[in-house]
């Protein structure tokens, strides 16, 4: 009989980090556990109003040690001396200045408190006016660096921020000997690294978010950073020039941390990737089938074979060859808020709930904190229950899904959100069914755009919070597209794609398609458009398309005007 092994995957989201243990052989998720970032939870670094979203390296690794150790204690030492790989994903663009050794500058003394020196969180969007300089250079340059990122450049992604703190704080500027993504510093963490030269880079995210190209020989040249900006001199001499695929090992357990996880040092360590990317593997992908990963934003992925020449799909978040599955192409759109709108509109509403309840001189303090939590538990659900008897359109409220910007089709982080058509007779159900139509209908912005540009969706497949939680949104959003939605079962499917890539790098199985094969989860429900909704739905979008166009141009003037 054959030994039975398993593989971790690491899952760094937005709030917190998952780890799950799962059997190599079938999928089988044995052990799982989740620890919510401190520093995080508390709100320090950030600052919403500005963009401005910071993360500690300490809360990451924090939870590296809380959520492996807690699996070890459960599964015990037979099941852990048996763990052959682990997969590393994470949240992106989000990177981090770092000292030659690799070291993350806010782990040093003095920097400990410094927002500049920490991980500059994917949503952060306080480097616009770097993003907008990036562009315009690329469109003036005699190659455009930017053709395989959709042609527009995001303050979302690692150049920009890395010029914008470069600007921004001198001192971090100066004691950056390099910068380096989430999903690449934790391999090389674990492993014990301690140059950063030796760092093995991400095709993932260096295909998509930091203008890297095969075809351009690795980044672009000096002088193009130098014209930029030069504060950017020599920078690239220091990053890389060569990126690997999530199936390669980086190497194996470092002593440190396998005594302080209490696991073996042979464990083989994959190189990391986006959530998003390892997430569709663990979806079991498949060739022209775009699988959204819908949580506190949405991220949009399609593999397609790599025949003949490559086409260049404008306004998306890049495409790149491996970024999710080796030797096929990698195509990346997705919308900048989506769960976060619904958290933002509960925020709204929870605000009365919170200060009435919690002032309240009626009831004692126990009765206080079960009611609103009562409230808060039900407040979504409810939404949902009497959003759903509202008729299509018929009230006239229609909002657009820009409260973080546009991501895709054609990233723009200027635009703002908009709840138009409301009267005296708007509730908070309507409102809220606004707020979903519009997240609805930019999930189809995006579909349209990959099928204007000659790449078709054969189906689409759901993951993640949204898709598992809300039949009302899900519904919704089969009958907005018109295309059935397969939700697949695991609650984890990006750690779970990363266990498989760990897997994979471990030597369990030869290749990602036939590991993915064995280890993907299945589906557990298929939303089926209704045709009469479908019908009432393009209406209404339409008039989203018409509300869409409007707003854009009065916001971009009054941001020409502001310049």
């Amino acid at each position: 009989m054959a030994k039975v092994t398993y593989s971790l995957g690491l899952d760094f989201g937005s709030d917190s980090v998952r780890a799950l243990l799962v059997d190599t052989s079938t999928g089988e998720e044995i052990a799982t556990s989740i620890h919510y970032y401190k520093r995080w939870g508390a709100g320090k670094y950030c600052e919403p109003s500005k963009n401005q979203f910071r993360q500690h390296p300490l809360d990451y690794i924090e939870g590296i040690e809380q959520t492996i150790t807690e699996i070890a204690k459960e599964v015990g030492e037979e099941v852990t001396q048996n763990i052959v790989g682990i997969g590393v994903d994470t949240t992106g663009s989000t990177p981090v200045a770092v000292d030659a050794k690799g070291t993350p500058l806010a782990l040093l003394d003095e920097f400990r408190e410094s927002p500049n020196a920490m991980f500059v969180l994917w949503k952060d969007h306080t480097a616009i006016q770097e993003a907008n300089e990036i562009n315009a250079l690329c469109k003036k340059w005699d190659i455009d660096y930017s053709q395989y990122e959709g042609g527009i450049y995001s303050s979302e992604w690692f150049w920009s921020k890395i010029l914008h703190i470069s600007r921004q704080d001198i001192d971090v500027h100066k004691a950056a000997f390099s910068w380096v993504e989430h999903c690449d510093w934790v391999p090389f963490l674990l492993t014990g690294g301690t140059d950063v030269r030796e760092m093995k880079r991400s095709r993932c995210a260096a295909g998509h978010k930091a203008l890297w190209h095969e075809s351009f020989g690795g980044l672009p040249p000096n002088t193009f950073f130098v014209a930029l900006d030069p504060l950017l001199d020599g920078l690239r001499d220091r990053l890389y020039t060569k990126t690997y695929t999530s199936e390669i090992s980086v190497g194996t357990l470092s002593s440190e941390w396998a005594e302080r996880l209490g696991l073996s040092q042979s464990i083989v360590i994959s190189v990391g990737a986006f959530d998003a990317h390892m997430g569709a593997v663990g979806a079991k992908t498949e060739p022209y089938y775009l699988t959204k990963i819908m949580g506190t934003s949405t991220c949009d992925i399609l593999v397609a074979p790599l025949e003949g020449k490559e086409k260049l799909v404008k306004g998306i978040c890049g495409q790149v060859n491996g970024s999710v599955i080796p030797n096929m192409l990698g195509l990346e759109a997705g919308q900048s808020a989506f769960g976060d709108i619904y958290a933002w509109y509960e925020r709204l509403l929870a605000w009365p709930i919170k200060e009435l309840i919690g002032n309240s001189n009626v009831i004692d303090s126990k009765t206080k904190e079960k009611l609103v939590h009562e409230a808060m538990e039900n407040l979504i659900p409810k939404l949902s229950h009497a959003a759903s008897k509202e008729p299509i359109g018929a009230s006239g409220e229609l909002a657009l899904d820009w409260m973080n910007g546009r991501r895709t089709p054609d990233a723009n982080q200027n635009l703002k959100g908009v709840i138009s058509g409301i009267n005296l007779g708007s509730t908070s159900p309507k409102v809220f069914r606004a707020l979903v139509e519009a997240s609805c209908f930019g999930a189809k912005k995006i579909v349209d755009r990959f099928l204007s540009e000659g790449i078709p969706i054969k189906g689409i497949v759901a993951l993640g919070g949204v898709a598992k939680k809300s039949p009302f949104i899900m519904q919704m959003m089969a009958d907005v597209m018109n295309i059935p939605i397969k939700v697949v079962a695991s609650e984890q499917a990006c750690a779970l794609g990363a266990s498989i890539f760990g897997a994979v790098a471990a030597g369990t199985y030869e290749d990602v398609p036939q590991a993915m094969q064995k280890m993907g989860s299945p589906f557990e429900t298929v939303y089926k458009p209704d045709v009469n909704r479908v019908k009432a739905y393009t209406e209404v979008y339409r008039k989203y398309n018409n509300l869409c166009e409007t707003m854009e141009g009065h916001i971009m003037e009054q941001v020409r005007r502001n310049e």
